[in-house]
């Protein structure tokens, strides 16, 4: 890997933004009953007259988000002079604690060691909206700047009075304050004097001035990830190694099928085990046991008694024509993913040569590397839920609404977590682990197996793109109409110039449950169009590079396509005859270009090469970046080469790790990476767009390995 040199300023690419709005928001997983107790505590004695509403299943849970919490809700400043900083953020591999401890410490002129970061503790974090979206750097990062900047003027003001020096001549630097005069203050020394408190106890005012790009000297450093070695050595608790005294395992019965609803159950099979506990609350049924193994054959002694009524389900098999069957091309789109410019019918009519193609993406699975997890513990003080999320205070809001609770009664804790990618934003497993320690009297702690996380998580929406497009004699695009069926509006619009088009997403109706993924639907968008920019090149007689390029304006997307593509040898390889292919694509206001050389062997492709080229502004820590580029790509290979849930009467039928192939250790090819820093441009997110090039990109490089197309996600020979 290599860094490509930096490029000169040029204009910001701002008409190719784009922000993912599409993301599962639904009512808690489970309604759970009043006690008696609880009944009369609420209504007391009288006639009771009840009148029932329709529900609203997109309201916000949790506490609201605050934008002027004091400093020191943000931070603590220790008697040692270590810095504690607190953020509603999570960690769930992607760097967020290193990237948001470099902030702190560049504006607090510290080393990333006097930093402790303490993240998504809902009873001590202010809350910094979810972890997704890419949000964490153009957001919370800023945030943090400003708030750890505003602090470092006024411990400065504090400072220099004790020292009894000129404001102006007083420099904060590796924890000491220095007057011109000769004086100097520890940050230690500060924090155990007076006047520390009241001034951190206003939030940061406006104006604050936080460091320059080219005065940086934590962020933009090669930082090693914090917290690797309790990592690597296994010391690291995540959600599912919390152990409390007295805690017990618990078990859910999961539904016969999809929309499968309990007529009946005998409970008395797993009421007659040794230590075995049995919860029933409506529909919601399960079992606790001094250990996990316990609890899941308490779970199969009772649901062999159940008795469902199974409504009938679509087969995976007939997908894609019940997602556009069910689509209503009159309904209103999804913020405004509805565009169209020019007389595209017209233009289509008119052209020299028409271009028809329909694309398919499969649901798939966000395979974290740890299922589901919580341990829940009632007390005095409420209830305290240990759970791995990437929404802290969703799951929060969950867990009041099912249980009536009020704001102070509930905490979420989210340990470092091992995986996301969108696919934590719920709380079924907290909610469980609730309900069965309310049940047991006990902590109680619910681990999902990969069968349960396969099964009853949520997917990345299944997509289907219809594309029409037209090229005049010379071989120029001059019509472009685009549908998404169900999978979202990321990257929907073209980057390319078109002077006609149309580009529209239609809900659906999923006969899954879906909701966010990495990138979400641009993996999607940027698959069908760059895959049929591929067939209007060869229909225009140019090479794929020379296509693009010819319809691409100068900036940032054209920047890095040529980077990746000079950088792997695109021409060369292609005049030797090698099975290459190249795409590109923007979104979240970065910009990805990649080059694929590949083979077909035995029967299946294999990937030997891929040269990715990414620009996403500033960069603040290269070998995290860095990091969150290859996972993306091996990512993005998996969706493109294996990756697809099979399904049938209701269930899915590949769900374990045999059955639903991820890419493994053997399957990794040569990886380059061209990082382009931008010091010019604001930084943004890096843990998404990464990964949307690279199935279109071996998807060319499958055609010119076969000669045959393949407009289908997973690739097959």
């Amino acid at each position: 890997m290599s860094e490509a040199p930096r490029l000169p300023m040029d204009t910001p690419d701002r008409e190719h933004l784009e922000w993912e709005r599409y993301e599962l928001r639904e009512p808690p997983a489970y309604a759970f009953a009043a006690n008696r107790r609880e009944f009369v505590q609420t209504l007391g004695a009288g006639l009771l007259i009840a009148v029932a509403a329709q529900n609203a299943s997109a309201q916000r849970g949790g506490r609201r988000a605050r934008r002027d919490e004091p400093l020191s809700a943000r931070m603590h400043i220790g008697p040692d002079g270590r810095v504690t900083l607190f953020t509603g953020k999570v960690e769930v591999g992607q760097g967020a604690r290193t990237q948001l401890t470099q902030a702190a410490a560049e504006e607090l002129r510290l080393s990333v060691d006097q930093i402790r970061l303490v993240m998504a503790d809902t009873l001590l974090c202010p809350d910094d909206g979810g972890t997704a979206g890419s949000q964490t750097t153009p957001s919370t990062v800023p945030r943090v700047r400003s708030a750890c900047a505003a602090a470092r003027e006024r411990l400065t003001d504090l400072a220099a009075a004790r020292l009894g020096a000129d404001r102006a001549t007083v420099r904060l630097e590796a924890g000491l304050f220095r007057a011109a005069s000769g004086g100097s203050l520890s940050l230690a020394q500060l924090a155990a004097g007076p006047g520390l408190e009241d001034a951190l106890l206003d939030p940061p005012t406006q104006g604050v001035t936080v460091r320059r790009v080219d005065a940086w000297t934590v962020l933009g450093a090669q930082v090693q990830k914090v917290g690797a070695a309790d990592i690597v050595t296994g010391k690291h608790r995540y959600p599912s190694d919390i152990q409390l005294p007295e805690m017990l395992y618990g078990k859910v019965l999961r539904p016969a099928s999809y929309g499968a609803t309990l007529n009946s159950i005998d409970l008395a099979p797993a009421q007659a085990m040794a230590g075995v506990r049995v919860v029933r609350d409506g529909g919601f049924v399960g079992c606790v046991a001094p250990s996990s193994w316990r609890a899941a054959q308490a779970i199969e002694a009772i649901a062999a008694t159940a008795d469902w009524t199974r409504p009938p389900h679509p087969p995976s098999t007939e997908l894609f024509a019940l997602l556009k069957q069910t689509a209503d091309p009159d309904a209103a789109t999804r913020g405004g993913d509805r565009r169209e410019w020019g007389d595209p019918a017209s233009a289509l009519a008119a052209a020299a040569t028409k271009f028809q193609g329909a694309y398919e993406v499969a649901y798939i699975q966000h395979a974290p590397m740890e299922p589901r997890a919580a341990v829940a513990r009632w007390g005095d003080d409420g209830l305290t839920v240990w759970t791995g999320t990437q929404q802290p205070w969703r799951v929060h809001g969950e867990l009041r609404q099912a249980f009536r609770l009020p704001d102070q009664s509930v905490r979420v804790i989210v340990p470092d977590t091992g995986g996301g990618f969108g696919g934590k934003h719920t709380g079924e497993a907290a909610l469980e682990a609730a309900r069965l320690a309310q049940g047991a009297a006990k902590p109680v702690c619910v681990r999902w197996t990969r069968e349960e996380e396969f099964t009853w998580a949520y997917f990345r929406p299944a997509g289907l793109i219809e594309l029409r497009a037209g090229l005049d004699p010379a071989g120029r695009l001059v019509s472009w109409d685009f549908t998404n069926y169900n999978s979202g509006g990321s990257a929907l619009q073209t980057p390319y110039r078109v002077p006609s088009g149309r580009t529209r997403f239609l809900s659906s109706d999923s006969p899954l449950r879906q909701g966010s993924y990495r990138a979400l639907a641009s993996t999607a968008n940027t698959f069908a169009r760059e895959s049929a920019m591929d067939e209007l090149a060869e229909a225009a007689g140019v090479d794929p590079l020379d296509f693009r390029l010819a319809h691409l304006e100068p900036g940032r997307l054209r920047d890095v396509l040529v980077g990746a593509a000079e950088r792997f040898g695109w021409r060369e390889r292609r005049a030797e005859g090698r099975s290459v292919g190249i795409a590109c694509g923007t979104e979240k206001g970065s910009y990805v270009a990649a080059c694929v050389e590949a083979e077909v062997a035995g029967g299946r492709i294999r990937v030997l090469r891929v040269c990715q080229a990414y620009d996403c502004g500033a960069v603040q820590n290269p070998l995290n970046l860095r990091s969150q580029i290859e996972g993306c790509l091996v990512m993005g290979m998996g969706g493109a080469l294996t990756e697809e849930i099979r399904f049938a009467d209701g269930r899915v039928s590949n769900a374990s790790f045999y059955d639903y192939l991820v890419p493994r250790m053997e399957d990794l090819p040569e990886i380059e990476i061209v990082l382009v820093d931008r010091p010019d441009q604001p930084s943004v997110g890096a843990g998404e767009t990464p990964i949307i090039a690279v199935a279109p990109a071996i998807a060319g490089a499958l055609y010119t390995a076969r000669g045959k197309r393949c407009r289908s996600l997973p690739l097959r020979v």
